[in-house]
Order: structure tokens, then sequence, then C-alpha cells
């Protein structure tokens, strides 16, 4: 009985401390406490309410905390920088992940997380009152109401993507509930998705299809919400959910009930993934239906070649803004991210108060096709064995790279005949950075130490040898003496995640890959300036790859990893494929930083290699308190 009383009066304290934490959104009495009649008296007050709603999305512009940056393999930071290699996503990046106090801990709100759970709260605190507020139309109430179920809907999905089975939390738990209320259980995963797909379905009606550009961004509406249902679908289909793991062998509750789904049957993932299919192809009429398509570059006054003009659309994909003919970006993140272009840029301004200190590393520069659009190590006219060594641009080659690596100098042959998206996305030594002010001048990149753009200082610099380039707007002004970015909206869903959505929901349902299959993967190399995936293929070492299934799943997860790097969804993937233990074990190794020399700096360096990811690392922790206070709560397998 003592222990009861205690964890009620914990439950209490926990309730007016989530309480006073609302202050923005909530107006408060003379005594200190916030009402709920209050904050719904009239449409102002539920309007704070209903935007603080709003504020416990995840911020996909903090590379520290948010889940795909720092702490998956895709990034590498500056390692002699405390500020980086003491962050949350640092440390789970070096194995350093735990249960006493988990880094990006979204479930308690934690060490960089996002307190999801009061999200959740707020979210039915609205739903519950909304109808309350006499000034307002019964539309708007409508729509505010469709928001929020949406937003609801969302962390219950960004909780299962972290946590796997989750608590179905549809309802507020009274202070004063029985402790049988107040101990909650969390649901199977299967419970989840149908949940948070039943909520969504609810949503979408009442949400509009369009909203206005510069006074309702980040708002959503019906693209938003069916891509949203889409993605559920896939992760319920996909191998971390599918029956296809073996470590859920036993992951029960007390009362015995399977977390995850043990049913493997191929008739039954073949069915998750014909569910996926529908939902993804609704997904995308939707946004087509509402103006969306893949961004392409619109020439203005300005004179540049082809290849100039392909890498501002392959950069302008994610950089640029709908003002500028952007509509391939559905969802876009409004959080302020010039931080996050600031440490991804070259020190092309003389101020020295900026840093780049976020780069890519030759795995991932490795990733990208040969300029045939194959891999690297299947064109067997390229050399991959010489991939480390050198070569100089010379006149004989230098025609075709013209637009991508300085004329006669001298850079690795891992940077030369690359398709138009490594030039694009990457900046290299020796390779041509380009940005609108810069037209008239061109900008090599000369990134040795004592050069332009190579190490300043120790703990100014990037590692790995790439600049993230993608992530740095086209836009950003060069007169100024510091940086000074021009904010772009980081996507969190863009239509070319939709089409390759689509092919490997359709290339998993099917027993082999068809024409409808390669038609939205080509979709989406065609706008890189590849031939399609059937075409190229035939000049590989591996010509029938396209033609099984388990070929063209290479295909579409290499599409994927490529044409999405760098924006958070790479980590993502890869757990959701059983991937990550192959991946995230891999060093995280760069060109020499600390090289004056050609012969020196073209030295490859192991930087990270302490990773150890491992089954358990599928799923994040509970951190341990937590699981003390509810024990019905169940840690993640091996943890």
């Amino acid at each position: 009985m003592k222990n009861h009383i205690i964890y009620r009066c914990t439950v209490l304290l926990a309730s007016i401390f989530l309480l006073s934490n609302c202050k923005d959104y909530l107006d408060v009495v003379p005594d200190g406490v916030a009402t709920t009649e209050i904050a719904f008296s009239n449409r102002t007050n539920a309007e704070k309410f209903f935007f603080g709603c709003y504020n416990y999305l995840p911020n996909v512009a903090d590379y520290f905390n948010y889940p795909g940056f720092l702490g998956g393999d895709e990034i590498l930071w500056c390692i002699n920088w405390v500020t980086f290699s003491n962050s949350n996503g640092a440390r789970i990046a070096q194995g350093q992940q735990n249960s006493n106090y988990p880094y990006q801990d979204y479930w308690d709100g934690a060490n960089g997380g996002k307190r999801m759970w009061v999200g959740i709260r707020d979210c039915n605190i609205l739903l519950e009152n909304i109808d309350r507020v006499s000034d307002m139309y019964d539309w708007e109430k409508a729509r505010w109401k469709a928001e929020v179920k949406f937003l609801k809907a969302y962390f219950h999905f960004f909780l299962m993507q972290l946590y796997g089975p989750i608590p179905i939390m549809d309802k507020n738990i009274e202070v004063n509930a029985p402790l049988e209320e107040v101990w909650v259980y969390r649901d199977p995963v299967d419970d989840v998705v149908e949940f948070i797909v039943r909520t969504l379905n609810e949503a979408v009606p009442d949400l509009p299809l369009e909203v206005e550009v510069t006074a309702e961004m980040g708002r959503i509406s019906k693209p938003i919400a069916t891509a949203l249902k889409a993605k559920v679908l896939v992760w319920a289909a996909s191998p971390l959910f599918n029956g296809s793991a073996p470590f859920y062998q036993n992951f029960k509750d007390d009362r015995g009930v399977q977390l995850v789904t043990l049913d493997n049957r191929p008739e039954a993932i073949q069915a998750r993934w014909q569910r996926a299919a529908i939902a993804v192809k609704n997904a995308i009429d939707t946004c087509h239906l509402a103006g969306h398509q893949l961004y392409r570059f619109m020439r203005g006054y300005q004179v540049m070649s082809d290849n100039t003009a392909l890498k501002y659309t392959l950069r302008g994909a994610v950089c640029e803004r709908p003002i500028n003919n952007n509509r391939e970006i559905i969802w876009p993140d409004v959080h302020n991210n010039v931080s996050f272009q600031n440490y991804c840029m070259p020190k092309i301004y003389s101020y020295s108060g900026y840093m780049a200190d976020m780069g890519a590393h030759i795995k991932i520069a490795e990733n990208y096709y040969t300029h045939k659009g194959i891999p690297i190590d299947e064109d067997p006219d390229w050399d991959y064995d010489a991939r480390y060594e050198t070569m100089i641009n010379s006149d004989d080659i230098a025609i075709w790279h013209e637009d991508y690596i300085g004329r006669n100098e001298t850079t690795a042959k891992l940077n030369f005949y690359r398709e138009p998206r490594f030039y694009a996305h990457l900046g290299f030594d020796r390779g041509i950075y380009e940005l609108l002010a810069l037209q008239e001048n061109e900008l090599v990149i000369r990134n040795r130490v004592g050069e332009a753009h190579g190490m300043a200082t120790y703990s100014d610099h990037i590692v790995g040898g790439y600049f993230i380039k993608k992530m740095v707007s086209i836009r950003n002004p060069v007169i100024t003496s510091s940086p000074n970015p021009y904010r772009f909206s980081i996507p969190i869903i863009r239509l070319a995640d939709l089409y390759l959505l689509y092919a490997e929901a359709l290339n998993e349902s099917k027993d082999t890959p068809d024409n409808e299959v390669y038609r939205w993967v080509d979709s989406i190399r065609y706008r890189a300036g590849l031939n399609g995936v059937v075409a190229s293929w035939q000049l590989s070492s591996n010509q029938g790859k396209p033609a099984y299934k388990e070929g063209m799943r290479e295909i579409i997860k290499r599409e994927r990893i490529i044409e999405l790097s760098f924006e958070g969804e790479r980590p993502f993937d890869l757990r959701r494929w059983l991937d990550a233990e192959q991946y995230s074990n891999e060093p995280m190794r760069g060109w020499n930083y600390q090289g004056r020399e050609i012969e020196d700096y073209y030295t490859v360096r192991t930087y990270i290699s302490n990773r150890n990811f491992t089954y358990k690392d599928y799923l994040w922790p509970i951190r341990k308190s937590t699981l003390t206070v509810n024990d019905n709560l169940v840690q993640n397998p091996g943890w």
C-alpha cells in the first residue's frame, strides 16, 4: 500500500510538472494552476494550445539529437572538437548507447529527445476540449482536429520507429485512475500500426489538399497525411517488423503477449507489402493532385552548362524553397537550419567564427554510381582496385570533368567518372563547388593543410574528406565576410522518397520485378541524368541483376541510400531493412586531413571503428528507472 501511495504521488507531481511546462500555451489562473477552461475559453487561447502541439515535432535540423544524423553511419564529425564528440548522436555512433541514461531519449524526453508522450497528451487534451470554444467556425475546428489527429499519429509512429511496441495512448489517463490503468502495457507493433492508420484515416477528410506556402508552411495537408500512412505501412511490411527478425522470439510482456509478430510466412509478408503498395500509390496520386512533382532547376539570366544546371536540380530538390518552384517537398521541417548549413560549408568566407565540422566519409562516397549509373564495383571499365590512388584531370579527360573537377588538378581516382549526384551532393579536394553567386568565378575546393579550405585549427575541419554540399543552399551569398545562409526547410518527406517506396513495395509484393517497378526507380534516375535500370545494368558485370527480385531489392536500396543521402533517412532505412549490423559496424574512414602534400593527404585513415552495432540496437532502450516505475513495461531485447 505504501508503494502504491508513493506511486500515485509521483504520477500527480509529474502531471503538475508537465502542465507547468506548457505556460506558453496555457493561460494560468491566479493560484498558478493551469486549466483547460481558460485554455479553451476562446479562439486566441485555443490557438496557442493548438500550435503548442506542433512544438513536440522532432527537430530534423538538430544534427546532435535527431536520430537520422550523427547517430548513424553517414556523417562523420570533427573528432577533435569535444562539442561534437560528446554530443548525443556522436556517442550513439561510437557505440555508447545505454539503458541507464539513454542518449536521444524520446521516450522520457531526455538527453536531446523530445517529450513525445507529453505531445500525445496535449493532442488528446485539444481533441477533448476544442468543441468548447464558442468563437470558432465548425470547419476550422474540424481542420484543427484533423491536424492534431495527424500529430498524435505521427508521435506514435516516431516512437514506434525507435522503440517498436509502444503503449497506444488514444485517451489520457486521469491522475486519480486506478493503478491497473496507470501501469500501461506496451501494445504489439501490429496494433500500433492499425491505430496509427485508423487515426490518419479519420484525419484525412478534413485536411486541405494544399496549404498557403508562406503563411501555413509546415501545417498538415492531405498529401502529408497520406504519405505518412504509406510510410507506416511500409515499416509494418519491412523485415524489422514483418516476422523476419530472429531476435523477437521471446519478446513478450508478463501477460504472454507477443509484441512483434513471428508470422514470417511468405504469403503473409507479401500481403503486407501489397497493402503498403496500395497506400503508397494513393499517397503519390494525392500528391500529384495537389501539384507536387519532381523538382527541376529553372534557369534565369544565369549562363551555365547543362551539367551545372543538373547539379542545381539535384541539390535544389532538397535545399530550394517552395516559392522557388520546388514542389517536390511534401512535408517541410520549419526549424532553423542555419547552423546545419554552416557546419557543412567549406570556408569560403573570411570570418573565422564558423567551422566546417560535418562531412561525409569514403564509404559514403563509394555508395554513388559511376557515370554509367552502376555501382563502382560492378563497372568493368572503372578501376575499382585503384580507387584510392590519385590522378590528374589532364586535358584528355578534362572535357568530361570540366564542370566537376578543376582542370589539371590532382585528386583521388575515386572522384573521377562518377554520376551527377556524386558531384551535386559532395564537395571534395579539387572538386568544383557551385553557388549561384559564384557563377562568374568558379570555386575549386582546396582541402589540404595550408590551403583555403583545409584544416584551419585542430577543431576546425572536416575529417572524412567530403563536404556535404547537398545540405547547403545554392543561393547562399558570398559577398559577405561571414556566412549568412539562405534558409530552407529540410524535407521530412519529399516525392522522390515516395516513388522509391512504391518501387520497393511493388518489388516485394511480386514474384518478379516488372516494368512498373522499373518505372518508378527510373523516374528518379532520369532526373539524375542516368539511364534506366535495365539499360544501365547491361553495361554491368552483373547484367541480370534487375531481372530478379533479390537483385532489384538491392538496386532499390542503393537508390534510396544515394537519392536521400544526408536527409536523415538512411539510419531508419538500415534498421527497417535489418541491414544496420552490416553497414553500421564498418569503420568510418577518410583522407588524411592533416596531409599537406598530395601523397600525404590521399592516405586513407580510419577515424571511427568501435561502433559494435548488434541486434539490440535495432530498437532503442527504455530507461531502467522508467521500467522500475511501471513494471508492466518490458525492456527491448538485448538491453
